[in-house]
């Protein structure tokens, strides 16, 4: 399959398929998503996501941030 008909079965242009294949992953996670599937790698997607690791710290640092009540005023 040449660069133009996966661009073409994936719903996006060549520049934006050459961009993912030197790593740069700045579009969306449907789009991969989208390629990969007309790849038959769509399985391959849990393996991207295990290797984001700055992706996995941002989520813990999410995790761990205290709550604060909302609506409640320190003055009650």
């Amino acid at each position: 399959m040449t660069q133009n008909e996966l661009a073409e079965r994936a719903g996006t242009t060549r520049l934006t398929l050459a961009r993912f294949e030197r790593g740069d992953l700045s579009g969306s996670v449907g789009l991969l998503a989208r390629i990969l599937g007309v790849l038959g790698l769509e399985a391959d997607l849990d393996r991207v996501a295990s290797d984001d690791e700055l992706g996995q710290r941002v989520q813990d640092v999410r995790l761990r941030r205290p709550r604060t009540a909302r609506g409640t005023s320190a003055n009650v």
